[in-house]
């Protein structure tokens, strides 16, 4: 069984399946090519890639499978394309080389010291005039791309076939059968932030949530104790938000390593267990020096993100020991400020595009920009809205620290067969489902057991 796909999936380890996948076995520089018309991957392949995502409809790996009977033969390595997206291993060769502006340090250590001297608009202007064209970026696909997800559900199927089923238990991605997932973050990222979040509060408890706080720990303003104890003591949870949120985080190993350790003290000090980098800048290589147990500085797709690039999926993944909360939504300072937006129609498009693939609805609003009226009343319609789909659809609205929980509970799950049926063994069991993979045209869709109406799960 591939590792990957038992992973995602939770299926029974004594499956056998006939389904292998493998790379070029000479040295190859890996590319773009297609598994399918419109599911765009990077990687090495054996019929092929193009240097650039423009070209990879060249090379349909889909119409190359090989084996005979019940085995079946991928001409590319199916993990190692999955982690190319999980860790955006793309971005080198599929961002315009402008994008090369925000990884200079000098560029960027100019623009953070003229920032504190730049009024809004002028930043708003400067920033729009960088995202200039990003509705032409063909990959991610925007407003979600989903990439990995549409890659195991493929494999999965071919998986199917290769043993002559229609129908495959594994163990469903949330917890009491919920179609999806919702979390609420926000990001505090100055004084006058700092000062609101009890209004915000005030807000999220209003509809019935709870949100985390990331909170920048040095420079940018005072984290008392009170402070982290009043967020905590209503229910909300406190993460850490960069080290000081100058836009250097990654700028040197030695730097990094310096600033991770202070970071991993502060999650000690305001006993946290989640991260956010500032600006959601990022480098997945060099997680293994943070000892917290969550991140949450990945977005599905960055086209409004100045690092650009995203993950490609809706669901949670690890890194090492670290688990990965992608941002799946529009950040609220996107919304308004680059696509002068002030409505949730974006975030509804988004809601219902995560919902029909059962992941993480999640979202990042910040406090400092939820002062003024306007993007408040904003921000109220968006709760009025997830309290409305939450209590309909059964959604799970959970804290990203029980998220964590559940995730890594799930990971240890075992699918076994008992009195004639399947059954959840492991931490958490008691809170998960058996649910079904179920031939449906080319694909698979899903349905829990005992479900013979064949509508599956509602969307």
């Amino acid at each position: 069984m591939n590792p990957t796909l038992l992973d995602y999936y939770r299926l029974p380890e004594d499956l056998s399946n006939g389904i292998t996948s493998s790379a070029p076995s000479e040295p190859v520089a890996p590319g773009f090519f297609r598994f399918g018309e419109k599911t765009i991957c990077f990687g090495r392949c054996r019929i092929g890639v193009s240097k650039k995502v423009a070209g990879s409809e060249q090379f349909d790996a889909s119409t190359n499978l090989s084996g005979e009977g019940r085995t079946v033969q991928l001409p590319f390595n199916f993990s190692e394309v999955v982690e190319n997206l999980r860790l955006e291993r793309y971005r080198e060769k599929a961002m315009p080389e402008r994008d090369s502006l925000v990884t200079s340090r000098a560029v960027r250590k100019l623009y953070y010291f003229l920032r504190k001297f730049l009024p809004v608009s002028v930043r708003r202007h400067l920033q729009r005039l960088y995202f200039q064209g990003w509705e032409e970026l063909p990959f991610p696909a925007w407003p979600l791309d989903c990439t990995a997800d549409t890659l195991h559900e493929k494999y999965l199927r071919l998986v199917m076939d290769a043993n002559g089923v229609t129908r495959l238990p594994f163990i469903w991605f949330w917890p009491e059968s919920a179609p999806a997932c919702l979390v609420l973050t926000h990001d505090v990222e100055t004084t006058a932030g700092r000062d609101f979040t009890d209004q915000l509060m005030d807000l999220d408890d209003s509809r019935g949530f709870k949100a985390s706080f990331q909170v920048v720990p040095e420079k940018r303003y005072s984290v008392s104790d009170d402070y982290i104890s009043r967020i905590k003591s209503r229910g909300f949870e406190v993460n850490v938000h960069d080290f000081n949120h100058d836009g250097n985080l990654y700028q040197s190993h030695e730097l990094f390593l310096e600033r991770a350790k202070q970071i991993n003290e502060y999650t000690k000090k305001f006993g946290a267990l989640g991260f956010r980098a500032g600006v959601m800048y990022r480098n997945l290589n060099w997680y293994e020096a943070f000892q917290f147990s969550y991140d949450m500085s990945v977005p599905n797709v960055a086209h409004l993100e100045p690092q650009r690039g995203g993950c490609c999926t809706v669901f949670p993944y690890f890194i090492g020991k670290i688990l990965e909360i992608p941002l799946t939504t529009s950040q609220d300072y996107s919304v308004f400020q680059i696509l002068n937006d002030y409505s949730i129609d974006l975030w509804k498009r988004q809601l219902e595009l995560i919902r029909k693939r059962h992941g993480l609805m999640s979202f990042i609003t910040h406090p400092d920009y939820l002062i003024d009226a306007r993007p408040r009343k904003v921000y109220e319609s968006l709760l009025d809205y997830l309290r409305e789909m939450v209590a309909r659809d059964k959604i799970w609205a959970a804290l990203p620290g029980e998220l964590d929980h559940w995730w890594r509970a799930r990971r240890q799950m075992k699918l076994v067969r008992k009195d004639g049926g399947w059954q959840v063994e492991g931490p958490e069991s008691n809170r998960a489902s058996v649910a079904f993979a179920v031939a449906d045209g080319q694909g698979v869709s899903y349905e829990f057991a005992g479900s013979h109406d064949r509508k599956g799960i509602p969307h």
